[in-house]
């Protein structure tokens, strides 16, 4: 019996193996290993799951399930381009898709023909160009103003550099990318994120002649904390502005409030402002807005303590509607 054969045996009793369990079980090299489940692979008999060096391979027993490759299809380069900017998908084994490849997995999920969705899908894009400024901001502060239940608006000013999710098509591109690094603490996906929004934060700090940032703590525990990444990949030559998680034994995220008063609660009894200094201008930077709360909270301790003379918020994703609960961020 060949390797090849010993390996596929191997996966049709226990399902789910690493390339160590094979080689222990099977007393064979670790290269001989990858050279049978590449083949397997290739046979539509293996499927990868995670990446080096926690990769696990799962048997499939019908090669018809596998997941669908990406059909190739001809755009012009116009709405090519526009695709890779402003499309992405993860599929449900964990893949990331971008651009017509993301696009056309979405529309194969919900039996929707390609090329008529994607003309309906640019349709909906134009509508919301109107909200997005000369700098492809989005102003939030009349959304701010006019959701009920504020006794004080005490930013200045608040922006988000796209919204979380449109109408129909659901996830912007960067909603996609905020939401599984964060949820999946994953670090590529942080990164990619992160070559998207840099250098606009870092413009728009420098175009409000802000003299110092403030980052909006985590207050859920976890392994990679988006926020500190975002904070630590910026590294803004600015004093950063102290703000403290103060939150009890249990913490409890804003995602999990449905009602505006408790988020302005909760966000007043889960942060501090330590910062005894005085700044001109700060910029707040958070990683979602909903409601804005946590924002809006957060500035007043600082008019409170004279810590700033304005401030700003600044959010890579923000809700459409007035207040809307992102909950799943």
């Amino acid at each position: 019996m060949t390797a090849h054969d010993k390996i596929l045996q191997l996966f049709q009793e226990s399902n789910e193996l690493t390339v160590k369990e094979i080689v222990d079980h099977l007393g064979i090299s670790k290269q001989m290993v990858h050279i049978a489940i590449n083949r397997l692979r290739d046979e539509n008999r293996l499927q990868r799951l995670g990446s080096p060096p926690k990769t696990v391979y799962r048997y499939i027993s019908d090669p018809n399930q596998v997941e669908e490759a990406p059909i190739p299809y001809q755009l012009p380069d116009n709405e090519n381009e526009f695709l890779t900017h402003n499309f992405s998908a993860v599929t449900e084994t964990g893949n990331l898709l971008e651009g017509i490849d993301a696009f056309a997995y979405w529309c194969r999920q919900r039996k929707l023909p390609v090329q008529k969705t994607l003309n309906e899908f640019l349709d909906t894009k134009k509508k919301y160009a109107s909200y997005y400024d000369d700098d492809g901001m989005i102003n939030g502060m009349e959304k701010l103003k006019n959701t009920k239940g504020y006794d004080k608006i005490w930013l200045d000013g608040l922006y988000y550099l796209d919204f979380y999710a449109i109408e129909r098509f659901g996830k912007t591109r960067l909603g996609t990318l905020i939401h599984y690094a964060k949820q999946g603490q994953n670090k590529f996906l942080m990164r990619l994120m992160m070559d998207s929004i840099g250098e606009r934060i870092k413009n728009f700090v420098r175009t409000h002649d802000a003299d110092a940032v403030g980052f909006v703590p985590p207050t859920i525990r976890r392994e990679v904390q988006l926020m500190k990444v975002i904070q630590a990949q910026l590294n803004i030559a600015l004093p950063v502005a102290e703000i403290k998680k103060i939150s009890g034994i249990i913490p409890v995220p804003q995602k999990s409030l449905s009602k505006l008063d408790e988020r302005i609660r909760n966000a007043d009894n889960t942060f501090a402002v330590t910062d005894r200094r005085s700044f001109r201008h700060v910029v707040l930077i958070d990683d979602a807005v909903g409601s804005g709360s946590t924002l809006n909270q957060i500035a007043a301790k600082m008019r409170t303590k004279n810590v700033a003379e304005k401030i700003t918020g600044l959010a890579v994703v923000g809700s459409f509607k007035g207040f809307d609960v992102i909950t799943d961020i």
